[in-house]
């Protein structure tokens, strides 16, 4: 059973103090923490008096905001054993996707138009599979040709022997992760970042370096002095609208970048979910094109539809015979009747980003103009592709503005989540996936949240690290 330490809990609790009691308040920023990941199910926490001791609190405020917990469903303490996370539902607040609950958690979007008739032909096309074993640990070769296909396109020459195919990205990230790095290795990792592949090098027990990074750019200057202190052996990058700031990474430093992981031997693993969703950047030539030992991830959840859970890594031929060996301890393949389906969408690829682009252009559009009416104040770049902004939204609390917004029937991931060590409380990632519509009535309910007095300005400003 995972446990935190009152050190990291103290971290990840950031500035959590408000105008309520501090029990209440600390209970709440514990939910938080619970609801967005950060803690997650099962977690241990630290016994009261430790705690109470790290935070210089009285052990029975602590007491009260375990006791408050419990009442909320969200801790579950055995005598002898602990107090343990529960993953709750807010009370009196219907689970995310019920009844008047719009959830904006997940960047993600409805099936593309051609999915299902994508699905149609590869259902048609299953006979001669049917044949074979159905085991392919690498993938179906008509996939892998078509993965290498989709690099050519790119300007990235690419043999169909450096694909594997995936269950999505996170399944490939987790695998690249579990061969590359041990424990105690140094990964570094932009800030912010995507959260899951930062608990998948924290899973793997990677010490995390930051590479700062700002809807404006990546800071280079930083990150040449991060890999001149600690070659890191990997480095997770999403040079293509990032998630969640939405920059890109311009031509001259993705060569820089590559020659600074030479340098310090780090491979760089860059992970392209988003690449693709270009609303007004134009193309820029993938990683790989400036670092041959790149290993590249991507998929369709983002561009067709997430519920087709097919991903995939570009890598040299060594790394994807080494990447075969591992994979079987943990399953033996990608489904067949998916990977057919993934094949016929990558024919179609060109109507899967016209279609993307257009939705993603209107979303963006009614976002901003509904940002722009209700908090005049708050700084939100526009991205020119991918699929959420990076509101600042000092000088409120982006925790208490997420906890608040549940209440009218809107649910987000505060701006902690995609940072080290508890990072931009006053960040606000706010997809513009959903439809205009949807997206207006959010930003309502957001503004009716930030008047209810819950989501006011932190008492003291948080330290990004």
């Amino acid at each position: 059973m995972a446990s935190v330490t009152s050190q990291r809990l103290t971290t990840l609790l950031g500035s959590w103090a408000g105008r309520g009691p501090a029990y209440t308040e600390l209970a709440e920023r514990l939910r938080l923490l619970a609801l967005d990941g950060r803690l997650p199910d099962g977690t241990r926490l630290p016994a009261e008096r430790d705690l109470a001791r790290t935070l210089g609190l009285s052990r029975t405020t602590i007491a009260a905001a375990y006791a408050r917990l419990r009442e909320l469903g969200c801790l579950d303490s055995v005598r002898g054993s602990g107090s343990y996370i529960v993953l709750p539902a807010p009370p009196g607040v219907p689970a995310v996707d019920e009844a008047g609950i719009l959830d904006l958690t997940k960047a993600a979007m409805p099936a593309a138009s051609i999915v299902a008739e994508c699905a149609g032909r590869a259902v048609a096309s299953l006979g001669p599979e049917l044949g074979r074993s159905g085991y392919e640990i690498v993938g179906l070769p008509r996939l892998r040709i078509a993965v290498a296909e989709h690099f050519a396109r790119r300007s990235v020459p690419t043999d169909p022997d450096q694909i594997m195919i995936t269950n999505g990205v996170q399944h490939a990230i987790a695998l690249v992760v579990g061969l590359l790095v041990s424990s105690g290795d140094r990964a570094a990792v932009e800030q912010p970042t995507y959260p899951h592949a930062m608990d998948a090098l924290l899973a793997a027990k990677a010490r995390l370096v930051p590479l700062p990074v700002s809807p404006t750019g990546w800071d280079l200057d930083a990150a040449e002095a991060a890999f001149r202190a600690s070659s890191p052996v990997l480095a997770y990058v999403m040079p293509d609208f990032h998630n969640p700031t939405g920059g890109s990474l311009d031509v001259a430093g993705r060569e820089r970048l590559a020659r600074l992981a030479a340098r310090s031997g780090t491979l760089l693993l860059a992970d392209e979910t988003t690449a693709l969703l270009d609303i007004s950047r134009g193309p820029l030539p993938p990683l790989a094109a400036f670092s041959p030992s790149a290993v590249t991830l991507g998929g369709l959840a983002k561009l067709a539809w997430g519920g087709l859970r097919v991903g995939w890594i570009r890598a040299p031929r060594s790394t994807v015979g080494r990447l075969a060996q591992a994979r079987t301890s943990h399953d033996l393949g990608t489904p067949v009747l998916e990977q057919l389906v993934a094949a016929e969408l990558l024919e179609h690829e060109d109507v899967l980003v016209a279609e993307r682009r257009a939705r993603l252009g209107e979303g963006l559009r009614a976002l901003i103009t509904a940002l722009t009416a209700y908090f005049p104040g708050w700084t939100v770049p526009a991205p020119n592709g991918g699929m959420a902004v990076w509101a600042d939204c000092t000088p409120m609390s982006s925790s208490r503005l997420v906890m608040a917004s549940r209440l009218h029937g809107v649910a987000l991931t505060a701006g902690p989540r995609f940072g080290v060590n508890g990072a931009f409380e006053h960040r606000l990632r706010l997809p513009f996936t959903a439809s205009p519509d949807e997206l207006r009535s959010a930003v309502a309910a957001l503004a009716a949240a930030a008047q209810d007095g819950s989501a006011g300005p932190s008492v003291a400003p948080l330290i990004a690290v």
